[in-house]
């Protein structure tokens, strides 16, 4: 049976034009001269992975390695450079808080909005509601515009409806943070459902000590190259030790 998720040599580039980069001054002399020089920056840089069924990855790195770059390429919000990236089945994205939750609407109506987003019946989402809330601990706030709500309570309330409609892959860029042992301690007893069930998830954290106790295996992303990939306590001890 084939990964959910497989990712071949891909490569994200951005296009810097140094005519509106440095001073005023500087911009000036090279309009004057018609200077026009153009840099390529790379996000990631032929990265190449596979995560398979039942399993959860860790993805892990300084700030500005290309992990928020590479969650938005598998949820299929940016497409690569070059390279491909194969998922097979319905993705979950959590890459900012609130993803897929419009703030002037009650959890109710985004929790219904959500499900409709990933292919869900309405009428499903409806009979999900009462469960959904009491996961995340906001049914007292139902009715309630969600931009009222504390980064905690958002954090929550969408990481319990991204679970709920378990999808093929689901994947978790940072949004663990915002919540207290406790929530995590939950979070990943949900995320144990899931790949007990088949799904695969990818799970970004600058938290060593979480990933070490949810993940299998592990990558560690530098300047958007892949330093090390494997067993995950291995990965993560490395990155640890390194800085």
């Amino acid at each position: 049976m084939s990964n959910p998720i497989e990712v071949r040599d891909v490569t994200l580039r951005y296009r810097l034009d140094k005519a509106n980069v440095g001073t005023i001054k500087e911009a000036a002399l090279r309009t004057i001269r018609r200077q026009r020089t153009v840099e390529w920056i790379h996000a990631l840089d032929g990265v190449s992975f596979e995560v398979a069924r039942g399993e959860i990855f860790g993805v892990v790195g300084p700030n500005g390695a290309g992990k928020s770059t590479l969650m938005k390429i598998i949820a299929r919000v940016l497409p690569p450079t070059t390279g491909r990236v194969i998922v097979r089945g319905q993705v979950a994205p959590m890459i900012e808080l609130g993803s897929g939750m419009n703030p002037e609407l009650t959890a109710r109506e985004n929790i219904i909005l959500y499900g409709a987003m990933l292919g869900r019946d309405p009428k499903h989402m409806r009979e999900r509601v009462e469960p959904i809330v009491e996961w995340a601990g906001v049914e007292d706030f139902v009715d309630v515009p969600t931009r009222s709500y504390s980064s905690g309570m958002m954090g929550r309330l969408a990481f319990s409806v991204a679970t709920d409609i378990e999808p093929e892959v689901l994947v978790v860029d940072e949004v663990l943070s915002v919540g207290d042992k406790a929530f995590r301690a939950k979070s990943q007893a949900r995320m144990n459902q899931l790949i007990n069930g088949g799904s695969a998830v990818v799970v970004v954290s600058h938290s060593i000590e979480m990933l070490k106790n949810m993940a299998t295996r592990a990558m560690w992303l530098d300047r958007g190259r892949i330093k090390m990939l494997g067993d995950a306590n291995e990965v993560l001890s490395g990155y640890l030790t390194s800085g």
